[in-house]
């Protein structure tokens, strides 16, 4: 039996009527006949008793309208809310994000879901490369936002780079360096150094530019994942962050002799071929509008 098949036997127990019932389903009535007998002869009895001009459910087709009643509405309910899912209206959403994404797009990302989706669902976790992989790799997470050169190739993972920004050193405005035209390298090692976990490729960067002394073994002195917190500690301090130019508008870019000359790559993770998450064009257009250099 089919749902149609089903939704006929309603309105003809609603009208009565083959006539009636066919015109409202914009049927033949010899083809709402024969669905009506396709139905009685899978389920194995009449349905319908002829009394009159008007045709009355059987005992055993009152039981059976019932039972059809339940399950086109829950049919109708489903589809309702695979619409809502589509529209990102209802469900969960769980995205991880690196320390770069997590500072510019945590905060518009939540500011979006209770303006425009009240009754979804969105979980954000941050952590290390390695570990949200792993959680993206057990389900446990729907997509990464992330420096896609920190990630190790692999063929199971879906990348898809969106944006670079400029990585930069910065220092508070009353900084003994904030004022100085030039900042040799060497200068900078005076001053404790923040920054986020680096990758493997950033690091040969660094030590391409500033020679042994970049690695960030090295060179950094105040490291966590989340850069929200180093940036605060440079605020109001005398430590330099290593860190996009865009995570700290407030704070002053440092003309480093030799330039540094390094971008971030931010893009977006999912595993290859699993259907892609509703909510999941809302984060792209984010992070196409707020993660972008400042002018």
């Amino acid at each position: 039996m089919t749902l149609v098949q089903l939704k006929h036997l309603i309105e003809l127990a609603n009208s009565g009527s083959f006539s009636q019932s066919a015109l409202k389903l914009h049927l033949t009535q010899p083809a709402l006949s024969r669905s009506i007998k396709a139905l009685e002869g899978e389920l194995g009895q009449p349905l319908f008793d002829r009394i009159g001009r008007k045709n009355e459910l059987t005992p055993f087709g009152q039981h059976v309208v019932q039972r059809a009643r339940v399950l086109v509405d829950e049919a109708n309910e489903l589809r309702l809310t695979s619409l809502q899912l589509q529209k990102g209206e209802i469900g969960q959403f769980r995205v991880g994000m690196g320390s770069g994404p997590g500072a510019m797009l945590m905060t518009p990302l939540l500011m979006l879901m209770a303006r425009e989706h009240p009754q979804g669902h969105v979980d954000i976790s941050r952590g290390s490369t390695a570990l949200l992989v792993q959680a993206l790799r057990d389900r446990t997470l729907d997509a990464l936002v992330l420096d896609i050169r920190s990630l190790q190739p692999a063929t199971d993972l879906k990348v898809e780079a969106l944006q670079e920004m400029k990585g930069t050193f910065m220092c508070r405005k009353q900084h003994p360096l904030a004022k100085k035209r030039s900042v040799s390298f060497e200068m900078l090692l005076d001053y404790p150094i923040a920054s986020t976990p680096l990758s493997d490729e950033v690091a040969r960067m660094l030590m391409e530019r500033f020679g042994p002394r970049g690695h960030p073994d090295q060179l950094v002195n105040l490291r966590c994942e989340e850069i929200s917190s180093l940036i605060e500690v440079v605020r109001h301090s005398d430590a330099v962050v290593l860190a996009i130019r865009a995570s700290a508008p407030d704070l002053v870019e440092l003309p480093v002799t030799p330039a540094l000359n390094g971008n971030a790559r931010f893009g977006l993770v999912t595993i290859a071929g699993r259907t892609e998450a509703p909510l999941l064009p809302k984060v792209r257009a984010l992070m196409e509008t707020i993660m972008k250099d400042p002018h």
